[in-house]
């Protein structure tokens, strides 16, 4: 018992040099200064219909906290697909989690970066990206790109740290419900899943 905590502490301790190392090299893909709460990663992995058999994109696993909440849902890692900038945080997450497909890539180039599987279609995608280190106009391409890729009425998962949505939806065809605000996340984060229903 006492090993066991003592294993997870140290995970956790590692997980946090990780991210801390990848926000010094790339402040910019990197949206806060620890690793996303376990409390957000299974909020944002319940969103996840299992009974669909679609396969399910994160983009921007960092740690791979997220990660490990979409698989405890019950996701075959065979039908998990992960695209991370970092390319240390590509190497260790494969090392990980080898059963996953995780791709090294530009989430705002999915069509070159997902390879064979740029025209499937995903039950969730679900991103921790720092949508706010964007220019407005990319974020809004990128919703549009990822509702593309889904079946109608299937969501976006994503959470930030403001109040409101990251991604405005006037004048577009898609639609923001806030989920749930996460105050055990640091700094306390609210969860918003962006969804197209035609």
């Amino acid at each position: 018992m006492r090993l066991g905590i003592t294993q997870k502490l140290v995970q956790r301790f590692d997980d946090e040099i990780i991210f801390l190392k990848g926000m010094i090299s790339s402040p910019d893909t990197v949206g806060s200064i620890i690793p996303t709460s376990r409390v957000t990663a299974r909020c944002m992995a319940d969103q996840i219909d299992t009974s669909s058999k679609l396969p399910i994109l994160e983009l921007g696993p960092g740690t791979g906290v997220i990660t490990k909440a979409i698989l405890n849902r019950g996701i075959d890692p065979k039908d998990l697909y992960c695209v991370e900038y970092s390319d240390e945080f590509t190497r260790r997450l494969k090392i990980m989690l080898p059963d996953v497909n995780i791709i090294n890539g530009d989430a705002f180039d999915l069509d070159n970066v997902l390879g064979d599987m740029r025209d499937a279609q995903f039950d969730t995608i679900i991103t921790s990206m720092p949508l706010l280190n964007f220019p407005m106009m990319a974020r809004k391409r990128l919703i549009n790109d990822l509702l593309n890729r889904m079946p109608a009425g299937r969501p976006i998962v994503l959470f930030s740290y403001g109040a409101t949505a990251p991604v405005p939806t006037d004048g577009e065809d898609f639609e923001v419900t806030s989920i749930r605000w996460v105050i055990r996340n640091v700094p306390p984060a609210r969860v918003w899943a962006y969804t197209r229903n035609s």
